[in-house]
């Protein structure tokens, strides 16, 4: 295995840049976004600085571009954290400086969208993380969740080995930041029931890449994803988004990634668990459940004529729903099917 190439890590007092490459959503939610401040510089002691289109909705790729770069080229900033997610990033990786990112590495924090950028970092050789978001993370309503709280911690100042640990309650409902008094309580949780394991029993040791499912989709339409050998032994991560993607748009985009030659790269498989209700979509708890099954169900079938032998680990707390367990991406992960543990190396 090529050993990955992590950058250095703040330390508490630094200054680190958030940034919104995505979508500028702490305009339209300023009370959401500054709150997400708030606990990054009294919780976390780290001091936050912003970027001229931080604060704006609709900014020009070029211009978000242009302030991503700025983010890794100053020599006082030492990690980057995005804002939140969005739907265009594959716009703005294109203008991105690759000879000021690789001559500047610096630990990058985001999901989502943002896999469009975790994705631009791996081909420059550079390790990301997968996960932390300022809106939905940091500001999360009532206090942040002690798991999400403690791995974004870990991946911000450790660079050890950290262990996953199921989530004894989960929650895929939030809070609307339409009404600023939703910050006051914590959002709607459930009874967690732990991972769920399919395949054969062995450790599989290996560098991570995957990311947003539909994401992925969108890279591989446009060719800019690494090739199967380049992938070869690597554990492919994904997860869902709030767009609720269907069981049979799962099940395509994974065939896809098998036909593609994709597939067959990965000795395990860890898929975060599917977020199954939105403001537009709420399903009542049973139908969440169903609707959990369903793309579980997609992904084994898709898995089944590519690579059956892989090592497959089903809700792991990694994506949109809460809490967020932080991925280092392209950094190191063990999946043991036999000891049913997960660990990562920040």
């Amino acid at each position: 295995m090529v050993l990955p190439n992590y950058p250095p890590k703040p330390r508490p007092g630094d200054r680190v840049a958030v940034v919104s490459p995505s979508a500028g959503l702490p305009a339209l939610f300023p009370h959401v976004y500054e709150l997400g401040l708030r606990r990054l510089r009294e919780e976390l002691h780290l001091e936050p600085v912003e970027y001229p289109t931080t604060r704006v909705v609709g900014a020009d790729p070029r211009d978000r571009a242009r302030d991503l770069t700025a983010a890794f080229a100053d020599p006082t900033i030492t990690a980057v954290l995005a804002t939140v997610g969005g739907d265009d990033l594959i716009t703005v990786t294109p203008h991105l400086d690759d000879d000021v990112l690789r001559a500047n590495p610096k630990p990058y924090f985001g999901y989502s969208d943002n896999t469009n950028v975790l994705n631009h970092l791996y081909r420059l050789g550079i390790v990301a993380y997968h996960g932390g978001s300022v809106l939905v993370h940091l500001a999360r309503p009532g206090s942040p969740h002690p798991l999400t709280f403690d791995s974004l911690r870990a991946a911000l100042f450790t660079s050890g080995w950290y262990e996953l640990s199921p989530a004894p309650e989960w929650g895929d409902r939030p809070n609307p930041w339409t009404d600023p008094g939703s910050l006051a309580y914590e959002p709607e949780m459930l009874a967690g029931d732990g991972w769920r394991w399919q395949g054969p029993e062995r450790e599989v040791r290996g560098r991570t890449w995957g990311g947003c499912l539909e994401i992925l989709h969108w890279l591989m339409a446009a060719d800019r994803v690494p090739t199967a050998e380049e992938l070869a032994g690597s554990v492919l991560v994904v997860e869902t988004s709030n767009e609720l993607p269907t069981a049979q748009e799962v099940f395509r985009i994974v065939r896809n990634m098998g036909e593609r030659g994709l597939l067959a790269s990965f000795p395990a498989v860890v898929v975060g668990r599917p977020k199954a209700w939105d403001f537009d979509k709420p399903l009542s708890v049973p139908e969440r459940s169903a609707w959990g099954e369903a793309q579980r169900e997609a992904i084994t079938r898709a898995l089944a004529p590519y690579n059956p032998d892989a090592v497959v680990v089903f809700d792991v707390d990694l994506g949109h729903t809460d809490p967020q367990l932080i991925i280092p991406y392209g950094g190191e992960i063990r999946v043991d099917s036999r000891a049913r543990r997960i660990a990562v190396r920040y």
